[in-house]
C-alpha cells in the first residue's frame, strides 16, 4: 500500500468506523488503512484529594490514498 500517514488524537469512546467516516467526510479523502493504540494512563496524583487515573485519548494513525492530502491546521 502506498499512501500518506497522519496521526490524530481522538476520544477514547470513539469507534474506528466513526473516525474513518468523519475523516473522509470532513477532509474529502479516501482512507485505506487505520491503526489505533491507547496511550498509557497517568497514575494517581498525590496532590489530588480523590485518587484515580486521568482520562486520556487514543492515537489513530490513518493512511490515506496517494493523491489526497490533509491541509495543516493553524492555531
Amino acid at each position: 500500500m502506498d499512501g500518506i500517514k497522519y496521526a490524530i488524537f481522538i476520544d477514547k469512546r470513539s469507534t474506528r468506523l466513526e473516525i474513518k467516516h468523519w475523516v473522509e467526510l470532513f477532509f474529502i479523502v479516501k482512507a485505506i488503512a487505520m491503526n489505533s493504540h491507547r496511550l498509557p494512563d497517568e497514575g494517581p496524583s498525590i496532590r489530588r484529594p480523590i485518587m484515580g487515573h486521568k482520562m486520556h485519548c487514543r492515537c489513530m494513525i490513518i493512511m490515506i490514498q496517494s493523491g489526497y492530502s490533509i491541509p495543516p491546521f493553524r492555531k
